[in-house]
Formats: C-alpha cells, sequence, structure tokens
C-alpha cells in the first residue's frame, strides 16, 4: 500500500497509544481522533484532529454517534485503484485514511464483575468501532487495521524500515486478526444475551465462543499429529491455557490434558491434597495436614503408575514437599504457587515443567462442557455434585462409622474423576487402588483390588455406576472394603446389597452416576 498519510486513533485500550501517536507523528503522519483517545493525546501535546472536525458534525447521544459517518466511511472504505472512487473523495471533500488504530469497549471485562447491571453491559457494546475495524478489514488493501496493542512497535519499525509504508502482507495478515476480534467480540455478547434470555432454557440455539491462539505446540497426542493450544475468550478462573509456567520445557498436547484432569479432581478438596495423574486417570489422591504427606499418601496409592506422572496440589508447594518429590520422575506440576526455596530444589529437575495456577480453592468448572464430534458439539454442564449426605441412603443394616463416611465422600469425590467403569478403594483420606476405564465393572474391581493388595483391609469402595451384577462387590469385599458407596438403580441391587449384608459391609445408595467417558 502507498505511504501512511493519515491514521485514525480511537481505542479503549490505551495502553502505548501515546507513544504509537508520536511516533507516527514524527513520521509525518496526520492523526484523527475521537472522545477519550483524543482528549488522552492532546493532552499529552500530540498534534491532532478531533473526529468532528472532520465529519463537520458533534458527536452525540453520550457518543453512540461519532465516526457513523461518509467522511469517515468514506476516506477507509475507497477503493484506490477505481478513478470514480477517488473522483467521489475529491468532490465531497473527504480524506483519504490510510491506517486505523481501534480496539472495542471492554464488554468481556464489563460483563464479568460482579453485579453488573443490564444497563451497563449494553452501554459496553461498542457500534462504531467494530464498524471502522470490518470496513478497514475489508479495504486491506489499501488500509492497515491494528486492533492489537502488541503490534504497535512492529508496525512502526516497518514504516520507518519502507520510508512509511505497510506491505500488503502485513495489512492481510492485519486483517485477518481484525476480523477475529470482531467475530470474538460478537461472540462474547451472544454468549451475555442469550444466557440473560434464557435462550431455550439452559443452552443457547447458537453456541458461540472464541478462542485464541496461546501457541504451538511440537506435536500432538503422537508425533504424526500436529497440535496447538488454544484459550477461550472471556473464560475466568485459573486455566491451564494461560497459567504462567514457571519452569521446565514446553508444554505437550498430553501434559495439558493429564494437566487439565489433576487440577479438575484437586479442586474437589478443601483440605490440602496431592492428584498424581497418569494417562488422564487419578493413580493417587490424597487429602492430609499439609502439601508434603499428602503427597506421600497420594503416592503411595501406586508408585509404579506415578512414575513420569503429572502432579496437582491444591496448595502452595513448600520445601518439604519438594524434597519429597526430589527423586521421581515427573512431567509436569501445577500448583497455586512455590516458595523460593521449593523452586530452588525442584528446578534442578531440567524435564519439570511446572506451572503457577491461581488459588481457586473450591472453585469448580464453570461453564459447559463442550467435546467435538466430527461435523458438530456435544455440549453439557459440568458434572458438580452437591455431595448431599443427607439425601444419601444407608440400604444395609449396618452403619458406616463416621470415619467411614468421611472415607465414602473422599472415594466419592476421586471416582467422578476416573474414567468409566471406576472402581475407587480409599482409607484414611487417600486412594489405595484405583480401577479405570474397563469394558466391564468386575475387571475395574479386580484391578483395584491387585493395586491395593493387603492396603485393601478396611478400605471404603465407591463406584461410579451401579453394579449390574453382584461379581465386582463380592471382588473387593472379599479383599476386604467395609463399606461401600454407588449410585444404586440396578435390577439386581439387592443381590450385591445381600453380599454387603452377608460380610458386614455398609452400603450407601447416591441416587447420582458419574460417568467419565
Amino acid at each position: 500500500m502507498p505511504k501512511v498519510k493519515r491514521a485514525l486513533l480511537s481505542v479503549s485500550d490505551k495502553d502505548n497509544i501515546v507513544w504509537l501517536a508520536r511516533e507516527l507523528e514524527a513520521m509525518g503522519v496526520e492523526l484523527i481522533s475521537t472522545g477519550g483517545t483524543y482528549k488522552l493525546l492532546a493532552g499529552e501535546d500530540v498534534k491532532v484532529t478531533p473526529v468532528a472536525e472532520v465529519t463537520g458534525f458533534p458527536e452525540m447521544l453520550d457518543g453512540r454517534v461519532k465516526t457513523l459517518h461518509p467522511k469517515i466511511h468514506g476516506g477507509i472504505l475507497a477503493d484506490r485503484s477505481k478513478p470514480e472512487h477517488i473522483r467521489q473523495l475529491e468532490y465531497q471533500k473527504i480524506p483519504r485514511i490510510d491506517l486505523v488504530v481501534v480496539n472495542l469497549y471492554p464488554f468481556a471485562a464489563t460483563v464479568a464483575r460482579p453485579g453488573v447491571t443490564r444497563e451497563e453491559a449494553i452501554e459496553q457494546i461498542d457500534i462504531g468501532g467494530p464498524t471502522m475495524v470490518r470496513a478497514s478489514a475489508k479495504n486491506n488493501e489499501f488500509v492497515a487495521i491494528v486492533v492489537n496493542p502488541a503490534r504497535y512497535v512492529s508496525i512502526v519499525e516497518e514504516m520507518k524500515a519502507s520510508g512509511g509504508e505497510i506491505s500488503r502482507e502485513t495489512c492481510g495478515e492485519l486483517a485477518r486478526e481484525a476480523f477475529a476480534h470482531t467475530a470474538d467480540y460478537d461472540a462474547m455478547i451472544t454468549a451475555y444475551l442469550s444466557a440473560e434470555a434464557g435462550e431455550e432454557g439452559e443452552f443457547p440455539r447458537l453456541l458461540g465462543p472464541t478462542f485464541k491462539k496461546v501457541s504451538t505446540l511440537r506435536y500432538g497426542e503422537n508425533p504424526h499429529q500436529s497440535g496447538a493450544l488454544y484459550a477461550e475468550s472471556g473464560a475466568v478462573g485459573a486455566s491451564l491455557a494461560t497459567a504462567p509456567q514457571i519452569a521446565g520445557p514446553a508444554l505437550s498436547f498430553n501434559n495439558i490434558l493429564d494437566g487439565e484432569a489433576a487440577w479438575q479432581c484437586c479442586l474437589e478438596f478443601e483440605r490440602p491434597a496431592c492428584v498424581i495423574i497418569k494417562h488422564n486417570n487419578p493413580c493417587g489422591v490424597a487429602e492430609a495436614t499439609g502439601p508434603a504427606e499428602a503427597y506421600r499418601k497420594a503416592l503411595d496409592c501406586d508408585p509404579v503408575s506415578a512414575f513420569g506422572s503429572v502432579i496437582a496440589f491444591n496448595r502452595p508447594v513448600d520445601a518439604p514437599c519438594a524434597r519429597a518429590m526430589k527423586g521421581n520422575f515427573i512431567e509436569l506440576l501445577l500448583a497455586p504457587a512455590f516458595d523460593d526455596e521449593a523452586l530452588e530444589i525442584l528446578k534442578v529437575k531440567k524435564d519439570l515443567r511446572i506451572l503457577g495456577m491461581a488459588d481457586s480453592t473450591g472453585m469448580q468448572a464453570a461453564g459447559l462442557d463442550m467435546r467435538r464430534v466430527h461435523g458438530g458439539m456435544l455440549v453439557q454442564e459440568y458434572d458438580t455434585d452437591p455431595y448431599d449426605r443427607a439425601a444419601w441412603k444407608v440400604m444395609s443394616t449396618v452403619e458406616p462409622t463416621e470415619e467411614q463416611w468421611a472415607d465414602l465422600l473422599f472415594a466419592w469425590r476421586v471416582c467422578k474423576h476416573v474414567k468409566s467403569n471406576a472402581i475407587v478403594l480409599a482409607k484414611d483420606g487417600a486412594t489405595v487402588g484405583v480401577g479405570a476405564g474397563q469394558m466391564s465393572r468386575v475387571d475395574s474391581a479386580g484391578i483395584a483390588v491387585e493395586k491395593a493388595g493387603e492396603k485393601a483391609q478396611g478400605c471404603v469402595v465407591a463406584s461410579d455406576a451401579f453394579f449390574p451384577f453382584p461379581d465386582a462387590v463380592e471382588k473387593v469385599v472379599g479383599a476386604g472394603a467395609k463399606a461401600m458407596i454407588e449410585p444404586g438403580g440396578s435390577k439386581r441391587d439387592d443381590e450385591a446389597l445381600a453380599v454387603c449384608e452377608a460380610n458386614g459391609v455398609a452400603m450407601v445408595f447416591t441416587g447420582r452416576r458419574h460417568f467419565r467417558h
């Protein structure tokens, strides 16, 4: 495109806009601006023309109308290769605009505020901004559109190196970024208005989340697959997509999958907890008085599977905890924070990736659980069980002891995060055996019992779904289980209960299933 002679600056995010304006002014670019941006630049002694002076029309309706005018959009949209367009600009005395720097009202930040009103949200729906962005992006052969303040330095550097020009390649790249910016913005507005209206019950007719690329991964699940990490726009709470990496090599596709499984399971617990994940399943989970003890108890469940695992803590990692992990091979470690001494110990492991997650104690996943299918999307609520003991029913003659109740609740929380068919054996606030992802429940029970060995004596058992046959119950009871928790609802519930009654084992029905495929 030709040399930039005139630029329009109108931004909500004012980071570095004064710097950019001064750099453009120094290169002889005429500046036009609006509202708060104009006031800021003029107050910093930047030579800038208010948009009302260009249009000959004052800003009105509390700033809702200022750039929606032919003298702005004509200058942006004119096709410079068509003599008739140029003739019309000259006849109407419309100045050409070569560079547009715009970003939009902070809608996402506004609606994320607690207690925000509908009126406040509606006022943050930008109209003139998206119109200028789209007009500039459409005419990107002749106009450069910048929506991201992170681009300012590279744009200035390119203009200085080329005598004030911005290449067509750069303009095309900026246009793609601009259309993504407005699409993201409109999707957030759609989601807010749909949720507010309760459109079609709990799920909107149109689902419009957008995602921004965070990084390209070395590869996907396997080396022959390419992969990338994206962050959801407007998402709140701690996320592996946006958490700062403190140490170690780049994250892999599988690191992120396992990290998410570890973090979400860890958030189930209010006491200090450790979750050890291998291939998306917990191979050890424990609560304790502190992170070091929780780690040792979790590791004791299945130290063989824990080799090359992903580990999450719901409390800051201190030096004793770091020393406890020192000799073990860990792929990824997540915690709200790490003290300085702990990091010194952990950073010796050059292959250990460390992420600092925000403190999200007691916070469960929010929004919608979405899973891609070819050509479509499955959407559901997240499984947020209230764990209401008052709603559970003791089906056996034997009542669980208070210690068993605590372990039953612990095992039930863990069970929700184990792939179906899921069987979890637990004792003293720690898993002692986990059977996951088998095609039959009795096979999962067999794996859990084998992992537990002698530790199964006196344990409690959680099953994510009912027992279709009594065989799995017989297996865990034979290994020494003393209390069980499951949804109930099988035609053979009475057979499973009979095994418990015959062996003095307590049986609790929750009425809720925890399938995780």
